[in-house]
């Protein structure tokens, strides 16, 4: 399930910099904007852990729920897999879903292919936002086993047919996406909830690199994700295995899927607990008051301190703190984001986590009007945000870089990139009053001129 907090608008939260901004109506004399963009090609990367640690990682992710729960056996499609779109899918979902389905026949392996009619094994429904909150507030998507669509859903929804813990093999889904979002959110989705339907069921905090994991930093699917995946459709497993039967194959059959990983030495991180995970999650609640929010991220971060973390997840909380102070108490929120980034050093970088601390405290040098520091933290997150696909990230940075130009004098290069956001922005944020909105937020940043 995809949380209705893993999209956040970053420009709402750039503008609570400044003071606080409505979109303004669209202007319908305005000049057109630039077609959307889209990536033409993933570029993933392969998991830097040792395999003993992803052999862990493998076993939670399959023999465990988000809750805790533990299921008794293993699950995967035993049969070539059909996927079916029915709906309302916009053209920008039928394009994202083939361009996944290439990637997880390429890197993973899958023998996937795509019905017309008929029925099929995994069956993805399009229908608007508001249908998907009715029955499941807290969700912008999900998938649903022993369904086919979002009616079935609502039918069975409360007995042991849908309930993921009673199952025992996979044979129908469902996944129920919005097609009322921007082509990212679509995407988003399509992604996590695929990988969740062919794979593991659970999802990890202690995972830096993977979409198998709450904190939604990754948005597409990575080279850990990807080996999971291949993985866990091996030839020596097969449904109905328990944990220990897996867990005697793991070893041989990632030595030959990832041989690089059988020469690192094990350094496994502790397991979440379950009184950090309540918090953060609290902390990323939507709809809850600030002051709720605040004292949630106040007590992940004081959990994973007694914890002694030092990796990414302590990062996160601090990011989390920095995010909600970052409108009321810039300049704390700028110590929580250094903080942050203290973390992410040595093995435990999340460059993706990195380049979004980077645009919020790049925001607030350009409230300072400090060109110069808002360019030396916007320039290496760039190439970041466009390796990990992340459209929202990437067009937002540009429009930082273009009013930190701007500051410079520099206008025809400001003109220029900003410009080029255009269609990442049309990507990442849809409509074009959105567009027009995200724009208009971050122009406000800076001091008059």
């Amino acid at each position: 399930m995809r949380h209705g907090f893993g999209l956040i608008a970053l420009t709402s939260l750039l503008a609570g910099c400044a003071a606080s901004l409505t979109t303004a109506p669209p202007d319908r004399a305005a000049p057109p904007l630039a077609p959307a963009k889209s990536f033409a090609r993933a570029h993933p990367v392969a998991p830097q852990r040792a395999n003993s640690d992803i052999a862990r990682d493998f076993l939670d992710l399959h023999f465990r729920l988000e809750g805790g729960t533990t299921l008794p056996v293993f699950t995967r499609f035993e049969t070539p897999i059909t996927i079916r779109v029915t709906g309302r899918p916009s053209a920008g979902l039928t394009r994202d879903l083939e361009a996944l389905l290439q990637r997880l026949r390429r890197e993973a392996g899958l023998d996937l292919r795509q019905v017309r009619d008929g029925p099929a094994n995994i069956t993805i429904e399009a229908v608007p936002s508001k249908a998907i909150r009715r029955a499941s507030p807290r969700a912008a998507c999900f998938v649903v086993p022993n369904v086919s669509s979002l009616a079935d859903y609502r039918r069975y929804k409360r007995t042991p047919q849908a309930n993921w813990a009673n199952l025992r093999s996979r044979q129908k889904l469902a996944i129920i996406v919005p097609n009322d979002v921007s082509p990212q959110e679509t995407r988003d989705c399509l992604h996590e909830e695929l990988a969740q339907a062919i794979g593991p069921l659970n999802d990890l905090y202690r995972l830096p690199d993977s979409v198998f994991n709450d904190d939604n930093v990754h948005t597409v699917l990575t080279g850990f994700d990807m080996l999971i995946l291949r993985a866990s459709y091996a030839p020596e497993l097969r449904t109905g295995m328990r944990r220990a039967e897996v867990a005697a194959r793991l070893p041989a059959i990632l030595a030959r899927m990832n041989p690089a990983g059988a020469r690192r030495i094990a350094q496994p991180l502790p397991r979440s607990s379950r009184d950090w995970i309540r918090a953060t999650e609290a902390a990323l609640t939507p709809g809850s008051s600030r002051s709720s929010r605040l004292q949630a991220a106040h007590r992940g971060a004081a959990v994973a301190r007694d914890l002694g973390w030092r990796d990414h997840r302590r990062a996160f909380n601090h990011y989390v703190l920095g995010r909600i102070l970052q409108r009321d108490d810039p300049e704390l929120a700028q110590q929580h984001f250094e903080t942050a980034l203290i973390y992410l050093q040595g093995r435990y970088d999340s460059p993706l986590l990195r380049a979004q601390i980077a645009s919020r405290m790049a925001a607030f040098d350009i409230i300072r009007g400090d060109a110069a520091s808002a360019l030396a933290r916007i320039r290496p997150a760039l190439p970041i945000a466009a390796r990990g696909e992340n459209a929202v990230l990437l067009s937002s940075l540009m429009l930082l870089e273009a009013e930190a130009l701007l500051l410079q004098g520099q206008t025809d290069a400001a003109y220029a990139v900003r410009l080029d956001s255009q269609g990442w922005a049309r990507y990442g944020f849809g409509p074009d009053w959105a567009v027009r909105g995200a724009m208009q937020e971050i122009a406000a940043l800076a001091p008059p001129r």
